[in-house]
């Protein structure tokens, strides 16, 4: 089970996602970093992370004119991630523009095996009324599974979703349609900020494909034992 666990290294400097995801190694299938970190530490913290041999998602959520997108989404390739993601709210001609520069760049690499490019649907932290809040009148489930089909059929390998979502998108989608999840907490952890939540025993049953884990592990006193424990 550990390989379909990304650790999220929400961390605000390189130093201390370093040490983490060194203490890390071997318990989980992957890290990810995201805004905060990379804002902070930049692509030599991420090519750190590659050189340790980790998976690397680069959760950065690009959402831009085409050309902008399908450009960080060369450079994101040429770091060595091993997965990244757009915002699926970028419409086709963005998602589509992405997909074939990942594809194009990864073989200009001679990669053996492109990156996952994966599209965020509806973030973990919004419900129905934050949807309305802002004009949209689908409930979550809904917008998800309409973004993930615009994914789908534009090219790309999956979906970042909430596991609320992730088997119905597996039935709509198919089964190599990845389905990563956040808002996952093992039941021994709080919720903090995320309000569509599940376990990771419920997450992976439910459909997952991988799970995104961050402070139960990283916050906990012991974090190569809180990773351990997830499924418990």
């Amino acid at each position: 089970m550990k390989d379909r666990v990304i650790l999220a290294l929400d961390y605000p400097d390189a130093d201390s996602a370093l040490a983490m995801a060194e203490k890390i190694h071997g318990h989980v299938g992957g890290v990810k970093g995201g805004f905060e970190l990379f804002v902070s530490a930049g692509p030599d913290l991420v090519r750190e992370l590659v050189k340790m041999k980790h998976n690397v998602f680069l959760d950065l959520k690009m959402l831009d004119i085409p050309n902008t997108v399908a450009m960080a989404a060369r450079a994101a390739v040429r770091l060595g991630v091993s997965m990244l993601n757009v915002h699926a709210m970028g419409g086709a001609p963005m998602l589509r523009d992405a997909a074939e520069a990942v594809r194009d760049e990864a073989q200009k690499l001679g990669m053996r095996r492109k990156p996952f490019l994966i599209a965020v649907t509806i973030l973990t932290s919004m419900d129905t009324m934050a949807l309305e809040s802002v004009g949209l009148t689908d409930t979550p489930h809904d917008a998800a599974l309409n973004l993930a089909r615009l994914s789908q059929v534009n090219g790309l390998d999956g979906v970042v979703c909430s596991a609320r979502e992730a088997g119905a998108i597996k039935e709509m989608c198919g089964p190599r349609f990845i389905r990563v999840t956040p808002g996952i907490r093992p039941s021994w952890a709080s919720n903090n900020d995320q309000k569509r939540v599940m376990t990771p025993a419920e997450a992976i049953e439910a459909g997952s494909s991988y799970i995104v884990v961050g402070r139960p592990i990283t916050e906990a006193p012991d974090p190569v034992a809180a990773a351990q424990t997830l499924f418990d």
